[in-house]
């Protein structure tokens, strides 16, 4: 399966789980209805409420649960950061330097140049012992990882790394978005039956009962028992549909992480662990019912097979590991901490001697080897990405990570490596910026020229977490800043452009979590005009001369079919940057099938 069909196929599960929001929740209204109605009619001696006041009870239901999901969704549509920070995660800075901590970061780092999306937040539950972790939020650019303390503590180096790639391996497949929705769905479903323990738990209901003066208690504890009795039904439709959601995701991406480092005892080995290790995998927050789905393995203790959100920890191993006997689970118990560090791996400016060398695709089959490589890193991309994050030069490592010069450093990445552009581009920053941060600016540019092309996006996907923490009129100051400098005089170099819109794409993503599932599908003769538009303009500002960038032009089209001959391409006479960010904004709205032949 590649990047689109597991993305085609994210979406197909979002639209079943849809249909059985839809069915428990008429069916837990229809529920409240007869309980609403059976307890009126112990207030009033028996007569049951006229049919318009039953109507009207199971249409109030329907609202509250659904404005009960519209709520959950709308806390959560701040980032995956909210979720992790709401089971009591904390941050990981990125200057930490505690041994594990930085440990962690190192290999969250690896793996985000190893796949190509910006460094997501990094949060460690520190309250929770057991081995688990989970990936959230609805885009890369918002996306958070978070461990708990024992897969900090309890896991080698590679063993947290198959965890952390099993992790990207939901943000790459589209899983967190899903995530995200079931606990939106799953509250609304559930939250009735939370109503009803608070009602049980009342001290005050229990006291009243007891009393003969208040003939009305009986009818609340009634009312009480039904709605926990209601819960119970919504917690098994919500059971159900992470059972059949989540299941198969995780054999996914239990093959992805193997895929990712190619070797199996790293994930396979954490698994063992947490068969061995008297706390398990489990999670002991209150919320630990809402996330189960997206934990790295079951949160929850005594949860049936019918239930569980993951399969059985044995078939996941013997899925890896053939031999396997189910019995030998090693015996685990928490360490010092002091005895787990990894100098080597700590301090992060080793392999000085590496030097990236550019990846070579062959013309036969490009385009299918370049759609099976979206989102598919491989053993030796994260092993490429180790050596090169490892070898990134210690002051621009420093500045991806420092809140004060992140900023200048993508800025310095949008320099043009041609020296007359670069120094307009730098006259110009100076009236914008002042001396000061350009003299830095031009230190940056210095070291990055020196270290070569190679390390430009990798720096952009480790300073974002950086940029995307400034105020928003920060952000949106830089954006116009990097434009206004892509733009400057005409020039126009290619490199820049997609610095710059990587850059806005992550950051939109960032301000805005659930702008990509509000977006309204694309009508195909825009997308289609968008295509052909698109690969002219490539075709005309990649090839030299006008009967060159023709046959590119033909080229390009061809894999189209025939209606590419229906379209006539458009925007000659805009600037290149105004129509590439156009055309690409139309596009970004295909579906994956569409994406998947935009990219052949």
């Amino acid at each position: 399966m590649n990047f689109f069909d597991a993305q085609a196929k994210a979406k197909r599960a979002t639209r079943w789980l849809v249909v059985v929001y839809v069915v428990a929740t008429l069916l837990i209204a229809a529920g409240v209805t007869l309980i609403v109605a059976a307890t009126l009619a112990m207030m009033s001696d028996g007569q049951f409420p006229p049919q318009q006041v039953l109507i009207g009870i199971a249409v109030l239901s329907i609202i509250f649960i659904v404005g009960s999901t519209l709520y959950k969704t709308a806390r959560l549509s701040s980032g995956g950061g909210r979720v992790a920070r709401d089971l009591g995660g904390t941050a990981v800075s990125p200057d930490v330097q505690d041994p594990l901590r930085r440990r962690l970061r190192n290999v969250v780092e690896e793996m985000s140049i190893a796949s190509g999306v910006p460094v997501p937040e990094i949060y460690v539950l520190e309250e929770e012992r057991g081995i688990n972790a989970f990936a959230a939020g609805y885009a890369p650019g918002d996306a958070a990882i978070a461990v708990t303390r024992g897969c900090l503590e309890l896991l080698d180096r590679d063993e947290l790394q198959g965890v952390v790639a099993h992790e990207f391996s939901h943000i790459l497949n589209g899983d967190m978005r899903l995530n995200i929705r079931m606990m939106g769905v799953l509250f609304g479903v559930m939250v009735l039956g939370m109503i009803g323990r608070m009602i049980l738990r009342s001290s005050r209901y229990r006291v009243s009962y007891s009393s003969r003066n208040n003939k009305g208690a009986p009818v609340v504890l009634m009312a009480g028992i039904g709605l926990t009795l209601l819960g119970w039904i919504g917690m098994f439709c919500a059971r159900l549909i992470k059972a059949a959601v989540s299941r198969q995701r995780e054999y996914l991406a239990d093959a992805s992480a193997v895929q990712f480092t190619r070797q199996t005892d790293g994930i396979a080995n954490a698994l063992k662990k947490i068969g061995g290790y008297s706390q398990q995998s489990y999670i002991h927050d209150a919320d630990a019912e809402e996330v189960s789905h997206m934990l790295f393995a079951n949160g929850i203790k005594r949860l049936g097979s019918l239930f569980a959100t993951h399969p059985p920890l044995t078939d996941r191993i013997q899925a890896l590991d053939p031999q396997f006997d189910g019995q030998s689970y090693p015996r685990v118990e928490l360490r010092d901490p002091g005895d787990i560090a990894e100098p080597g791996q700590v301090a992060g400016f080793a392999e000085a001697g590496f030097r990236p060398e550019a990846a070579q695709v062959s013309s036969t089959n490009a385009g299918e080897a370049m759609v099976n490589a979206v989102g598919r890193p491989t053993a030796q991309h994260v092993n490429y990405a180790r050596a090169l994050r490892s070898s990134i030069p210690e002051r621009l490592y420093d500045a991806a990570h420092a809140p004060g010069e992140a900023w200048l450093l993508a800025i310095a990445l949008t320099i043009s490596s041609d020296s007359p552009h670069a120094e307009r581009q730098l006259a110009f920053l100076k009236e914008q910026i002042g001396q000061r941060r350009v003299d830095i600016v031009r230190e940056l540019l210095g070291l990055l020229r020196e270290a070569g092309a190679a390390y430009r996006l990798p720096l952009l996907e480790v300073a974002f977490p950086i940029i995307k923490n400034r105020p928003d009129d920060h952000k949106e100051y830089l954006l116009d800043l990097v434009k206004r400098l892509v733009n400057l005089d005409d020039h126009i170099d290619l490199s820049e452009f997609c610095i710059y819109t990587i850059l806005r794409n992550h950051l939109v993503q960032a301000a805005d979590p659930t702008l990509a599932v509000r977006r309204n599908r694309v009508r195909k003769k825009e997308a289609r005009q968008a295509a052909v538009s698109l690969v002219h303009l490539v075709a005309r500002l990649g090839t030299p001369g006008d009967t060159a960038a023709q046959a590119a032009f033909a080229a390009g089209v061809a894999p189209f079919g025939r209606w590419a001959t229906d379209y006539v391409p458009t925007g000659d006479d805009e600037p290149a940057t105004e129509q590439l960010e156009r055309y690409l904004d139309v596009l970004a709205r295909l579906n994956p099938a569409g994406r998947e032949s935009l990219v052949h």
